[in-house]
């Protein structure tokens, strides 16, 4: 059995959240009170991801997006109060890492999701070094063959705006919601940008760049993190983990 301190100190060990300006407090965000033998991790700290871990008996959750965020209203009161009413009465440790997770340079969701797409990083861009540029392990024929690859890939639709019919072999990416990263990974001389995310000015500034735009989910774009994260400290600390996939159109 693992003591959640020592659960929260590799995770911290790893991910240096301190390091990070976030938009919410990265760590333990609720404090259980069991020892650790089955972690549990999943993209959002949603009620169905709560639910799912009690029936699996779980001691402790890692995800993606944890339930405070800033600015947001601090009361406790409806969805929020059931979803610790959950956590509390089943004493299960919840942690959360957001910038962190993304930035990671080997278990990060970015890192992941170019292991999943079969891209190599040869360098970061943008605030806080959070977006990855690199190129693929082939050379597309166009901005919908990338897309197409994704979208197989990831097992979802992908919005793609293509900026030119020129071949794509250079690509930025950033997941989850990054679209305000696409001029500075236009400024990277990429071929597409792909993130989970679109807004209405990003589909103007494709067109007249010549850079894809490619919004692949922002759900589907961080899966992969917060279970590469799970595995890794379950096998150092000799814990059992599971993976629950709640699935999210967004």
């Amino acid at each position: 059995m693992t003591h959640a301190k020592i659960l929260g100190q590799a995770f911290d060990a790893l991910l240096q959240p301190d390091k990070f300006r976030d938009y919410g407090p990265n760590g333990l965000q609720v404090e259980g009170d069991r020892d650790v033998q089955l972690l549990v991790s999943g993209v959002t700290a949603s009620r169905a991801l709560i639910e799912a871990a009690i029936d699996a008996q779980a001691d402790a959750i890692v995800v993606h997006h944890g339930l405070f965020w800033r600015g947001q209203d601090g009361r406790v009161t409806g969805w929020m109060r059931e979803r610790l009413r959950l956590l509390l009465a089943h004493g299960i440790h919840l942690f959360a890492y957001h910038l962190p997770l993304d930035a990671h340079p080997e278990l990060g969701n970015n890192a992941q999701l170019a292991r999943v797409l079969g891209l190599q990083a040869d360098g970061r861009f943008g605030e806080q070094d959070l977006g990855f540029v690199g190129a693929g392990a082939q050379t597309w024929s166009g901005a919908q063959a990338l897309a197409d690859h994704v979208a197989a890939t990831l097992g979802r639709s992908v919005i793609c705006v293509e900026g030119s019919d020129r071949p794509v072999s250079r690509v930025a990416w950033c997941t989850g919601g990054a679209q305000g990263y696409f001029e500075a990974a236009i400024a990277q001389g990429v071929d597409a940008f792909i993130t989970g995310e679109i807004s209405e000015p990003q589909a103007h500034l494709a067109r007249e760049t010549g850079v894809a735009f490619l919004a692949c989910g922002h759900h589907a774009t961080e899966r992969y993190g917060a279970p590469a994260l799970a595995a890794h400290v379950a096998q150092e600390l000799g814990l059992q983990h599971r993976f629950i996939e709640i699935d999210n159109p967004a």
